[in-house]
């Protein structure tokens, strides 16, 4: 179900301010951020929605973004999780973030992980996947740029929690929960992962 890589990883909730989901489109980075966002009483952020509008253009006319696309808006969301972290040390309630983060050299602009910054990585098969993006209704990423986004993805290695998106969702918030030491309560009528655009 995850990887857990290093045992003294296993009990930081004391200290951690942000998570970061991480992992390809489809891989339910929103679904899964919302629902452990709500269950721990954070505050959730989608990465997407701090794209620039000419990114979302072309990402909705199926074309890839390059580095130069994706570094104004990593600078963007490292600006929140800096933020962030500033906050949780005075005793605000942490933030989830939902973000791709495929390459290392974007986790490094990122910033993550870093002390109070826990990494999350959400994969699946490539079936899995592809069959969550024929699903969407009214998102932006057509089913044809999952294979650049693999391509593109290099995956974090002990430093993230490895987690197989197979399982419910409720499921995988209560391993990343158990994990990072938090105390996670599913929130009331939670809707199924079908019924979410997962990213």
């Amino acid at each position: 179900m995850a990887d857990r890589p290093r045992d003294d990883r296993a009990h930081v909730g004391a200290h951690l301010g942000t998570v970061v989901v991480m992992g390809v489109s489809g891989a339910g980075k929103t679904t899964v951020g919302r629902l452990l966002a709500a269950g721990l009483g954070w505050r959730f952020e989608d990465g997407d929605d701090h794209h620039p509008e000419a990114n979302l253009r072309k990402m909705a006319d199926g074309i890839p973004l390059g580095d130069d696309d994706r570094r104004p808006w990593l600078r963007r969301l490292r600006d929140i999780i800096e933020d962030q972290l500033i906050q949780a040390a005075r005793g605000t309630p942490g933030m989830v973030l939902a973000c791709s983060a495929l390459k290392q050299d974007y986790r490094l602009l990122l910033g993550v992980p870093r002390p109070g910054a826990t990494l999350v990585h959400l994969s699946g098969s490539r079936e899995l996947l592809e069959e969550r993006l024929s699903d969407r209704r009214g998102h932006f990423m057509p089913t044809h740029l999952l294979d650049s986004q693999l391509e593109t993805l290099e995956p974090p290695g002990s430093e993230a929690l490895h987690v197989d998106v197979a399982e419910a969702p409720e499921a995988l918030c209560r391993t990343i929960a158990d994990h990072l030491g938090l105390p996670w309560y599913a929130p009331p009528a939670t809707q199924p992962v079908h019924q979410e655009n997962p990213r």
